[in-house]
């Protein structure tokens, strides 16, 4: 694993685990999926590993990143890569919840109203600038990344198995957005900001492009599944095997708390926030082939984990606090199990 926590530094994206099994287990194919993403995506490594720790602890993620940064492409690659289904929202100020779960349709042949299903039954929901839509719609979301289910007509319908929510916000354009509520950002399991890539992956980017390749034709530049539906729930039932020692699970409160004391802050990390933790780190671990969580693996999820979970104080904001600073500090500080 990287000498770096994963997330602490937008430029280190951890390397496959030099010791991963072969690609006839899950952990082989879940770890292969990285390099087959990188034949369409240059520079966002750790926002892969991201979303696959995300898919093994079945959790949802939060994208954040200039226009650009190939987010959109990020998603159809993974989704080619595991075989699964694919669907994208653009969220606009007029978009109804019914364009997110579906609707009841009138049938005049049968004089019956019936259920069209809306786009959020897909395995991976890519849901683009969440945050220009208005709170009702966003609500939407809520039930079906919380209980993997939506109720049209009072009738809960289930999505499919896997479901994963990969929302986008752009963090530089305020004007005209809908900030999402505390409540909708814990559901989150993880909060990911995808750097502008280095000078040098650019000029990969450009070479790739000048050789020919489409984005919109991800078989032609190469990318085919190499894990499945079936590799995930089998590689999930592994990760929920993997052990943590009371000593870790302590040091995760104790992380959890400290934000929650901290001077900065107006709202800390709720006890969900220390179960997402305790998840994304079974699932580093288990990448890493271990059978237990260290306490190494808690400080690497620490920040994505964490940094959208705390509401700072309006003074400290205007000082130039930032949660990824508070979540650093509290790492610092929060003495670590031996």
């Amino acid at each position: 694993m990287s000498s770096t926590p994963y997330g602490q530094d937008p430029d280190a994206h951890p390397a496959a685990p030099p010791d991963a099994p072969g690609p006839a287990d899950p952990r082989g194919r879940l770890v292969a999926v990285r390099g087959e993403v990188s034949k369409a995506v240059v520079g966002q490594d750790a926002a892969v590993t991201g979303l696959v720790i995300a898919l093994l602890s079945g959790g949802h993620v939060l994208l954040e990143g200039v226009p650009g940064v190939a987010k959109t492409l990020l998603v159809r690659a993974l989704a080619r890569a595991l075989e699964v289904e694919t669907t994208r929202i653009q969220f606009t100020p007029d978009l109804m919840p019914g364009d997110v779960t579906g609707s009841l349709v009138y049938d005049a042949r049968s004089a019956e109203f019936s259920f069209r299903p809306g786009p959020v039954f897909t395995n991976l929901l890519l849901a683009d600038e969440v945050n220009r839509t208005p709170p009702k719609t966003q609500a939407a979301l809520l039930e079906a990344m919380e209980e993997r289910q939506v109720s049209v007509d009072g009738r809960p319908r289930p999505l499919p198995d896997p479901f994963m929510v990969i929302a986008t916000q752009n963090p530089v354009e305020y004007e005209g957005t809908y900030p999402l509520p505390e409540a909708q950002l814990d559901r989150f399991l993880l909060k990911l900001v995808l750097p502008v890539p280095e000078r040098a992956q650019e000029v990969e980017v450009l070479s790739r492009h000048a050789s020919g390749f489409d984005p919109r034709d991800l078989a032609g530049a190469g990318l085919g599944p190499v894990a499945s539906g079936a590799d995930l729930a089998a590689a999930r039932a592994q990760v929920r095997t993997v052990g943590a020692s009371p000593e870790v699970l302590g040091y995760i409160v104790d992380l959890v708390r400290a934000t929650r004391s901290s001077p900065s802050v107006a709202l800390g990390v709720s006890p969900r926030g220390a179960t997402a933790l305790l998840a994304s780190a079974r699932a580093w671990a288990w990448l890493g082939g271990r059978a237990f969580v260290t306490p190494d693996d808690v400080k690497a999820l620490a920040l994505p984990t964490l940094r959208h979970r705390i509401t700072l104080r309006a003074e400290a904001e205007m000082e130039g606090v930032t949660t990824e600073s508070v979540v650093n500090g509290v790492l610092r500080t929060v003495t670590v199990p031996r």
